[in-house]
C-alpha cells in the first residue's frame, strides 16, 4: 500500500482509494477545529496547484473511490496560509445531516428572514421597506414557492457530469492557484458537511442545511459543487433554466439561499436583474459577506 493510498484510507476506511491514489500529487490530511490530534480528518488537500485534468479524472473515479473531488480555492489570491483549507478553518461543532431538511422549508424559511419587517429588533423605515419592495419583485405577496425542475438538453450539455467536468476544466484555466481537495462523499453537496465547511457562518451555522439545498438542486436542475472557497460556492448546471419566468422563480429560491448574491451581486439588486443572468446559465455562483 502507497503513503497516498494509506493516507485516503483514513479518510474512508470502507472505500477503495487505489483508485486515485496514483492519480494525486503530493498532500495531506486536514481536520477540523474541534478534532484533536488523532481524531479522524476531513479532507485531503494537494500541496500544490490543482494539475489541469486531474479533477476529471477523479470525479471519473468517484464511484469507486468514494471520494468527491472539490477545486480548493484561498479566501485571498496569494495566500500563503491557504485559508480556510490550510488553516483547518473547518468545523462540524453545529452541523446537523442533509437528510433532517426539507429543502422546501428551508427556502420558504430564508425568503421570510431575508424579506422580514425587522432587522436587529427595529422596524424597517417606508424607505427600506420600499427598496425591500423594489428587490423582490414580482413576489411581494410572498414566498413563491419552488420553482419547477427543468429537464436536461440533450446531448452531453444536459449530462450533469459532462457538465462539471467542463466548468472544472474553465474554472482551472481563469485560475491557476487553485488545489485539489478530497472528501469521502456521495456528492459535493454531502461534501460541505461532511467537512465542516462554514463558509456561510453568517447566515447559517449548520451548513447541513446548505447541502440539503444543493443536493435538491442536484435532482431538480442537474447541478453539481465543483469549487468552494472560503465563502464561496461554483457549481455547474446541467439543467438550467430557458425563459424567464422559470427564471425568476430559481432566483427567489437563490435569494433565499443566499441574499447576497442579489442584494450585493447585481447593479439594480433585483431579482429581475439577477434571474435575468440565470437564463441558460451552466454555472451558478454564491458568495456570502
Amino acid at each position: 500500500m502507497t503513503d497516498a493510498e494509506r493516507e485516503l484510507r483514513r479518510l474512508m476506511p470502507s472505500g477503495d482509494p487505489s483508485a486515485v491514489a496514483d492519480l494525486l500529487p503530493t498532500g495531506r490530511l486536514v481536520g477540523t477545529e474541534e478534532d484533536g490530534e488523532g481524531a479522524a480528518p476531513v479532507l485531503w488537500m494537494s500541496d500544490g496547484p490543482a494539475p489541469l485534468g486531474l479533477w476529471e479524472e477523479l470525479h471519473r473515479a468517484h464511484p469507486r473511490s468514494g471520494l468527491w473531488p472539490l477545486l480548493l480555492a484561498p479566501l485571498r489570491a496569494g495566500d500563503e496560509e491557504f485559508r480556510p483549507w490550510g488553516t483547518g478553518e473547518l468545523s462540524r461543532l453545529y452541523a446537523g445531516e442533509p437528510d433532517w431538511y426539507d429543502p422546501a422549508a428551508l427556502l420558504r424559511t430564508g425568503w421570510e428572514y431575508s424579506t422580514g419587517v425587522e432587522t436587529e429588533g427595529e422596524a424597517l423605515d417606508p424607505e427600506e421597506l420600499s427598496e425591500l419592495g423594489r428587490s423582490v419583485a414580482p413576489f411581494l405577496d410572498g414566498w413563491p414557492g419552488l420553482a419547477p425542475a427543468t429537464a436536461p438538453a440533450a446531448g452531453p450539455a444536459g449530462d450533469p457530469d459532462e457538465a462539471a467536468r467542463a466548468l472544472a476544466r474553465h474554472l482551472l484555466a481563469g485560475d491557476a492557484q487553485v488545489r485539489i481537495g478530497l472528501v469521502a462523499a456521495g456528492s459535493g453537496a454531502e461534501a460541505l458537511t461532511v467537512c465542516g465547511w462554514s463558509g456561510p457562518a453568517n447566515h447559517e451555522e449548520d451548513i447541513a442545511k446548505v447541502s440539503a439545498v444543493l443536493l435538491d438542486w442536484e435532482r431538480r436542475y442537474g447541478t453539481r459543487l465543483v469549487r468552494v472557497g472560503f465563502a464561496e460556492l461554483e457549481l455547474s448546471v446541467a439543467a438550467p433554466p430557458g425563459d424567464e419566468r422559470t427564471a425568476l422563480r430559481v432566483a427567489a429560491e437563490h435569494f433565499a439561499f443566499c441574499p447576497d448574491n442579489v442584494f450585493q451581486g447585481t447593479r439594480t439588486g433585483t431579482l429581475t436583474e439577477y434571474a435575468s443572468g440565470l437564463v441558460g446559465a451552466a454555472q451558478w455562483s454564491f458568495w456570502w459577506d
